[in-house]
């Protein structure tokens, strides 16, 4: 393990830069969700007791006299020091939230110390600033070590603390190996939580399965959730990339930052806590124009509900199938598997709730095996390809409506 996290602190090592809007392109948006707000930055910083070496750090509106909605921030891995997002952090303060950023150590430390490191100074924050925090409205990001990191520790303060009875999320990003989190809990997480997941296409480091796992596993309804995926692109010779690097907190912000990223933290935390439904448009549209829509000609965002894996788990340092995975038994794949009983549409009724979207093609398998005694039943139009492959187990029962077209 500790060679692992090695490599990934490695990969993720960056120098100490505060990035400025910097796109050749396309402006900063000067309106609506993803604008600068008009609020002061107030900034307190105290002792972290698990890490001397790094204060834990809250941003909040200076001009606002109450408590507010938090966001609790778990960073990537190396990234510790809070310098390297302080466009984001200053963002949400403008926007009129508090957001508390815990720094953790690496290479040092084990997992588990790093998401008690996390957890203890999200409640220690909330403990001793609760004129500035209101933990009744609160949402759970992270990225990468910190977008596995913020499930657990978001279901712990859900379920432990009572947190966000009136309102909350969780939106990771890129997320790592997921600890500390069975799938019992995955199962009876707070289904009034929102959730926004969102990957990469050219992120090579941590492999898009293990957000499908999450994603397809915790107990969220689809209409409250959505899986995001945002590609690269290619305007005037200057390169969007959509890597494991976004945001790009470390170089220079563009439009991937605020378009795709400051924008879903403004209407996620619009629709979580004010019950903007414009803002559930922009964020959990379900591909809406308004949700998938990029400016200048960049290439939209892709939404699914149930999601595809695409590529092979070689094109990943961290892929998901890997015994340094406490969830690699949940790892989705391109075979879709039929295991419960009763209709085709019903989630649980697939493996790893792993449920076809209704149009299908490429070197992808179905396989029908549902419980004994037990039948599926195709009670919606799907649609596969022909290179596609639909396997009945033996002596099992697959019942077809009329809803079967076989071509592309």
């Amino acid at each position: 393990m500790k060679k692992l996290l090695l490599l990934l602190g490695t990969l993720l090592t960056f120098f100490i830069v505060t990035a400025q809007y910097s796109d050749p392109n396309i402006p900063k948006p000067t309106s609506g969700y993803g604008a600068d707000g008009t609020h002061t930055v107030a900034v307190e910083s105290f002792p972290n007791p698990a890490f001397p070496a790094r204060n834990i750090v809250i941003y909040h509106p200076g001009d606002i006299a109450t408590k507010v909605p938090a966001i609790f921030y778990s960073h990537g891995y190396g990234g510790n020091n809070p310098v390297n997002i302080t466009a984001m952090l200053e963002f949400v303060a403008k926007k009129g939230y508090a957001i508390v950023f815990v720094p953790y150590q690496t290479l040092v430390t084990s997992v588990e110390e790093n998401y008690d490191n996390l957890l203890n100074g999200f409640r220690k924050a909330a403990r001793d600033y609760p004129g500035i925090i209101d933990t009744a409205k609160v949402g759970f990001m992270g990225h990468s070590f910190g977008g596995g990191a913020c499930i657990a520790n978001a279901y712990k303060c859900f379920t432990e603390n009572q947190w966000g009875l009136q309102g909350r999320f969780v939106y990771p990003l890129a997320p790592w190996y997921a600890y500390n989190i069975s799938q019992t809990e995955l199962e009876n997480f707070p289904a009034d939580t929102k959730l926004l997941m969102e990957v990469f296409n050219e992120d090579d480091l941590n492999d898009h399965r293990l957000a499908i796992d999450i994603f397809n596993n915790i107990n969220i309804p689809v209409a409250e959730k959505d899986y995001v995926l945002m590609k690269s692109d290619t305007i005037n010779g200057y390169i969007y990339a959509a890597d494991h690097s976004v945001p790009s907190s470390t170089v220079a912000f563009n439009a991937l930052d605020y378009y795709g990223y400051f924008r879903f933290i403004d209407a996620l935390s619009d629709y979580t806590f004010n019950g903007n439904l414009t803002g559930k448009q922009t964020v959990l549209g379900n591909g809406s124009v308004a949700q998938t829509t990029m400016p200048g000609g960049l290439k939209p965002l892709q939404v699914q509900d149930y999601p595809l894996v695409v590529l092979p788990q070689t094109m990943y340092a961290f892929p998901c199938s890997v015994a340094t995975n406490p969830r690699q038994d949940n790892c989705p794949s391109s075979i879709f598997t039929f295991t419960g009983n009763g209709n085709w549409n019903v989630q649980a009724n697939w493996k790893n709730r792993a449920m076809p979207p209704d149009s299908l093609s490429g070197n992808m398998f179905i396989i029908i095996d549902p419980v004994l005694a037990g039948e599926c039943v195709l009670n919606v139009p799907q649609q596969i390809g022909s290179s596609m492959q639909v396997i009945i187990k033996a002596g099992k029962k697959f019942r077809i409506n009329g809803n079967l077209r076989i071509g592309n």
